[in-house]
């Protein structure tokens, strides 16, 4: 995690959180796991005594993940409270009728009564087949963001995230939201790659402008890239 350090203003009503999540500076990345091996690195993790996993829907792991926290939670290797799960939201699912279907798919999956924090995965949606997945011609489509963030703010205030914001967005896209009328919530983080080779000043300066943490993925290099 690369944070920005937010400074508090008038309309940062999750200010408070964003702060506090700069604590979360170590994290378990979820994504890229091959399929089975999940379960196995996620307990692993937990016992060396990380806290945080950043997790996603379009993994396709998270039932991995929610029976390695079922397991720690039940031998007392940690508490609820101790766990931060970041989730985020497919961008198969941005239409706001499906936004609460692919969280509370995510917390069965995960076998929580809530996530931590819930990002917008990717500001790019896409035509879902009947379960969510992506067509496999990834047939683009042309949805408002701000109708898919009421929809996230609406999942805050049913209690099934603590935390609200974004993935992937660029200073335009952050615009969007932040402008957006009547908006309730603003999002407390936005999660970019970020590393020596991107370091995203002009976008780490605007989220601390606006009291956004700004957290990196692949900041040390990603296994996508066999020369890294």
């Amino acid at each position: 995690m690369i944070p920005a350090d937010p400074t508090p203003t008038e309309d940062t009503s999750d200010a408070a959180t964003a702060t506090g999540l700069l604590l979360l500076v170590l994290d378990v990345a979820a994504a890229l796991q091959a399929k089975g091996s999940t379960e196995k690195a996620t307990k692993v993790a937990i016992g060396l005594g990380y806290r945080h996993i950043d997790g996603a829907s379009a993994y396709e792991n998270e039932d991995e993940i929610g029976r390695a926290i079922k397991e720690k939670l039940e031998d007392g290797t940690l508490t609820r409270e101790d766990l931060f799960y970041t989730g985020k939201l497919k961008y198969t699912c941005h239409e706001p009728k499906l936004v609460r279907v692919c969280l509370e798919k995510s917390l069965k999956d995960l076998q929580l009564d809530y996530i931590d924090l819930f990002l917008i995965h990717s500001p790019v949606h896409t035509k879902p087949e009947p379960d969510l997945q992506a067509t496999p011609e990834e047939k683009f489509l042309n949805i408002d963001l701000r109708e898919t963030w009421k929809a996230m703010e609406a999942c805050k205030e049913a209690g099934l995230t603590r935390s609200i914001g974004l993935s992937n967005f660029n200073r335009r896209q952050l615009e969007l939201i932040l402008n957006m009328p009547g908006l309730k919530y603003k999002p407390v983080i936005n999660e970019v790659e970020c590393h020596i080779y991107m370091n995203q000043a002009k976008l780490q300066d605007f989220c601390r402008s606006k009291c956004i943490a700004l957290m990196g993925y692949s900041v040390l290099g990603s296994s996508r890239d066999p020369t890294w």
